[in-house]
């Protein structure tokens, strides 16, 4: 995939943005995100704008359109076929995530339309399954707007720090600050991730797990607390402010 898009780029930078936009849409479209791997194509994406590659905005504006053309099919798909789709075998065998979405949605449709967005198996399923209860459209667009806006960047800005580092001129500490930094992104990957994992409502999804809510209890602060002091450390490296400058000249455009 990533020669694909590297070949698309060679091309025109047009054809790269187009990719952008068909990513996100597929990530966002009914069932195909489920087996889609979005996450990793929208990495190499995001290191491609923090080499310089393609310009931040105008792949956040494809990102968008993509988001939302994908969510919309998506709801119009459940809407027009629910009787169907609720006797499809397929969705028959993920009838668990297809109740808990419901449930989301009956009681808290704005939150669950937001941040489904950023959950990998939920994010495909969320319009379709709005579609499917009929949910009105007036009350589905505002989150998904929100959502469709701030989903492309955010899952671009891994790939980004990772091509802007790319981009750090070599010197004596080069490449141990890129490891650094790529630890401190794991990091913060995994302490997001538990704390969420701690947080959220339904504790008991994961009480049989090795995730216990007690072993959380504690493991959830100390990686946080890990990941502040990485952080802080990673900031007062001699190298931080070279790509600090690179960094934000792809956020202006430079």
């Amino acid at each position: 995939m990533e020669a694909w898009i590297q070949h698309l780029l060679e091309q025109s930078v047009g054809w790269a943005i187009g990719v952008v936009a068909v990513v996100t849409f597929l990530e966002s479209l009914a069932l195909v995100g489920l087996i889609l791997p979005g996450t990793v194509m929208m990495a190499s994406l995001g290191a491609l704008i923090g080499s310089g590659h393609i310009s931040l905005y105008p792949a956040w504006a494809a990102g968008f359109i993509g988001c939302l053309v994908g969510d919309w099919l998506s709801f119009y798909i459940g809407w027009k076929f629910q009787g169907p789709l609720h006797r499809w075998k397929y969705l028959q065998k993920h009838q668990a995530l297809l109740n808990k979405t419901e449930h989301a949605l009956h009681n808290h449709s704005v939150a669950t339309i937001l941040i489904g967005r950023f959950v990998g198996p939920t994010r495909p399923l969320i319009p379709l399954i709005a579609g499917m209860l009929e949910l009105p459209a007036k009350k589905f667009l505002p989150p998904n707007l929100v959502g469709c806006i701030l989903w492309p960047p955010i899952y671009l800005l891994p790939g980004i720090l990772a091509g802007v580092a790319i981009d750090v001129p070599a010197g004596a500490q080069d490449s141990l600050f890129k490891w650094y930094l790529a630890g401190v992104a794991v990091l913060i990957w995994v302490s997001v991730w538990l704390a969420w994992r701690w947080l959220r409502p339904a504790k008991e999804a994961v009480a049989k797990g090795w995730l216990t809510p007690a072993r959380l209890r504690y493991l959830a602060p100390i990686t946080v607390g890990i990941t502040v002091i990485a952080l802080c450390l990673l900031l007062q490296h001699p190298m931080m402010p070279m790509f600090g400058h690179l960094l934000w000249k792809v956020f202006i455009g430079h």
